[in-house]
């Protein structure tokens, strides 16, 4: 399994603390699974919490119309690579 860089940490271990993975740690995600369906088995709820989480974090609102969520959603790695080009705190 790839390793966490910095960045990706941090954002496993909001997505770890938000969503209430019970029996998972930051440590424990591999950053290029899907975090939907076969990967960490997120659903739609769990992205919404999501985006909430990030939004008070980073300081940036991820649209639940933007037409790059599949791919900004895809892995921890796209989600921490849209997050660091967008944050604002």
């Amino acid at each position: 399994m790839p390793e966490l860089s910095p960045p990706e940490r941090e954002l496993a271990e909001l997505l770890v603390e938000s969503l209430n993975l019970d029996g998972v740690s930051a440590a424990e995600i591999d950053p290029e699974a899907p975090l939907f369906g076969a990967g960490l088995g997120l659903d739609s709820i769990d992205a919404l919490e999501l985006a909430l989480a990030i939004s008070k974090k980073y300081g940036f609102q991820l649209r639940s119309d933007n037409d790059d969520n599949r791919r900004i959603f895809g892995s921890l790695r796209a989600l921490s690579a849209h997050v660091e080009q967008h944050r604002t705190v």
